[in-house]
């Protein structure tokens, strides 16, 4: 399981609280763009979708027609595509039995993957089905999606590192902030028309980032999207977002849930 920093609250306060101090600035554009407050929204259920209760989701993404997904845990990381109408699943790749898998993306015929703790990214190529290289990376590897250039990832802090795909180098990081405190624990990320959309680990809270400046725009609360009647002992936390940029349709899902929900957000 990755690691509970001693944070946590103080991350969760401050999805949840409705106001906050800013920090002092060096002007008042910038006092004042710090303690904007976000928009918050709830969500509506507009279909759902079985989802394997084995899988552990660590990344997840809709392209091609389909949604690719990959998982975690030790001796269980692979990714997956699965067609949403006939339900049929099909295993792509799987990771070493050392390897924790993480969050993915797809860009330019490749598909991305990173690793928890083994420092690499693992890139594949679609047509062939075959890995064509590895990348090297400090820290540990959460979450990751594409703006359809550059890659963006997360590592559990609240650093959002903008990646040059072809040699994985780090570009630019920037702090995501939330009425100007740093929001720690952001894992699955995907883009949506011009913004990144991350889970907060741990949290039923879905952070919607301006990835130029990585102030914190909305907050999308999902609370009691999987009913208690449908959670078992090994259900865990939500994570995952996928978007279907022909139709704006938005998928969220969690770890070992037994539900793919397709939700449109309402805001409050």
């Amino acid at each position: 399981m990755k690691r509970i920093a001693l944070m946590l609250a103080t991350a969760l306060s401050l999805l949840s609280a409705c106001g906050g101090a800013s920090r002092t600035g060096s002007s008042a554009t910038t006092r004042a763009a710090e303690t904007t407050e976000p928009v918050y929204y709830t969500y509506r259920i507009r279909a759902t979708y079985p989802h394997a209760a084995t899988a552990y989701t660590q990344g997840l993404q809709y392209a091609d027609g389909a949604l690719w997904e990959g998982t975690g845990q030790y001796g269980a990381s692979v990714v997956q595509r699965t067609d949403l109408e006939t339900g049929k699943t099909e295993v792509l790749f799987r990771l070493p039995r050392t390897e924790f898998g993480e969050g993915i993306t797809l860009l330019d015929g490749k598909l991305y993957q990173l690793t928890w703790q083994s420092n690499t990214a693992h890139v594949y190529d679609l047509a062939t089905r075959k890995k064509i290289r590895d990348h090297r990376y400090a820290g540990e590897g959460w979450g990751l999606t594409t703006d359809g250039r550059k890659l963006y990832m997360t590592d559990g802090s609240a650093n959002l590192y903008t990646i040059e795909p072809e040699t994985f180098r780090r570009e630019r990081t920037t702090t995501v902030t939330l009425r100007g405190e740093p929001v720690e624990y952001l894992n699955e990320l995907e883009w949506i028309d011009g913004k990144i959309w991350a889970n907060v680990y741990t949290t039923d809270q879905i952070v919607i980032i301006d990835p130029a400046t990585g102030r914190v725009e909305g907050i999308v609360d999902l609370t009691g999207l999987l009913s208690a009647e449908e959670r078992t002992p090994q259900t865990d936390v939500l994570n995952g977002i996928a978007y279907d940029t022909a139709t704006g349709r938005i998928f969220v899902t969690g770890k070992n849930w037994s539900k793919l929900f397709e939700i449109e957000i309402v805001r409050r």
